[in-house]
């Protein structure tokens, strides 16, 4: 049992690291939307504003994604909170977590390279 119980507050504490970083993320992302929102009241023409609606597209995919992901952190955190804690270690718990934790560094790398992008054309435009 005491495995079990190790084991649980590992995967808690991930869920629960990767909750904390996806809501830092969506919070930077409404920061991103305030400063497109400067460099759109400035009218700078479609030099500035072609690349600018489609940064707003991304974040507003980002942010979809953010939500699905946390929904799916609380899902499997919800999981850990109803274990039973007799019952025997089957991996399942861990099988799920494991795609999560793909899913997880996938959206991390893309979130940087959008994050790049951005900053690159705030240099630009701000």
């Amino acid at each position: 049992m005491q495995t079990k119980v190790s084991y649980l507050s590992d995967l808690k504490f991930n869920l629960e690291t990767w909750r904390r970083e996806l809501r830092f993320h969506f919070n930077e992302m409404d920061t991103f939307e305030e400063k497109l929102e400067e460099i759109a009241g400035r009218e700078f023409g479609k030099r500035a504003t072609i690349p600018l609606e489609n940064f707003q597209n991304r974040i507003m995919i980002e942010k979809a994604a953010i939500s699905k992901l946390m929904h799916r952190c609380k899902n499997k955190l919800n999981t850990i909170h109803t274990a039973d804690y007799n019952e025997k270690i089957d991996g399942r718990l861990s099988n799920e977590q494991h795609t999560l934790k793909e899913d997880m560094r996938t959206y991390i790398k893309m979130h940087y390279e959008l994050k790049e992008e951005m900053m690159t054309y705030f240099l630009e435009w701000l």
